[in-house]
């Protein structure tokens, strides 16, 4: 017998259900035995299933708790200064956008959800920027990380804040 699929390859397999003879590249392995691509059926399972319209919800929650936890990270962040309290701010932050995005979609999973929730947490770190600066008074010497150290350490907590965002929704 050849393969229906791979007419090239010679096989002594065939689908448990339809009868039809696979190659072992085209087998997919069943609980009820080896079955074509066609008869297996594989689909997506419905978690990580996510249409246009949860992308949609994902995106506006992801705004708007972009905003919310920019405005707090930025608030605590002047009153509050020590040492690793933005690595704090930023795991608190993506924990936060990761389980308000995935509660929205109503736990549904994917690459792209995780996306449209790292760029919420980086927009969050630029809202806090933009809320001490703007709102406050406070000059751009005083909020921006200028020397190189200070804009390793933003970029760290940043990472970790997009990372704790991620796994919410991987």
């Amino acid at each position: 017998m050849r393969c229906a699929t791979h007419p090239a390859i010679e096989t002594n397999l065939s689908c448990g259900k339809c009868g039809k003879p696979i190659c072992p590249k085209c087998m997919v392995q069943t609980l009820v035995g080896a079955r074509c691509p066609d008869c297996a059926r594989l689909s997506k399972l419905p978690t990580y299933r996510v249409s246009t319209q949860h992308y949609l919800r994902a995106a506006g929650t992801g705004l708007g708790m972009a905003i919310a936890c920019g405005i707090v990270w930025g608030v605590v962040g002047l009153f509050m200064r020590f040492f690793f309290l933005n690595l704090i701010l930023a795991a608190g932050a993506g924990y936060a956008i990761g389980e308000v995005i995935s509660r929205s979609v109503n736990r549904k999973r994917g690459t792209r959800l995780a996306i449209v929730a790292g760029s919420a947490l980086v927009a969050s770190y630029l809202v806090s920027l933009w809320f001490v600066s703007f709102l406050f008074g406070v000059p751009f010497s005083l909020v921006l990380p200028l020397n190189p150290f200070n804009i390793i350490f933003a970029l760290v907590s940043i990472a970790l804040g997009i990372y704790v965002a991620v796994t919410r929704l991987r």
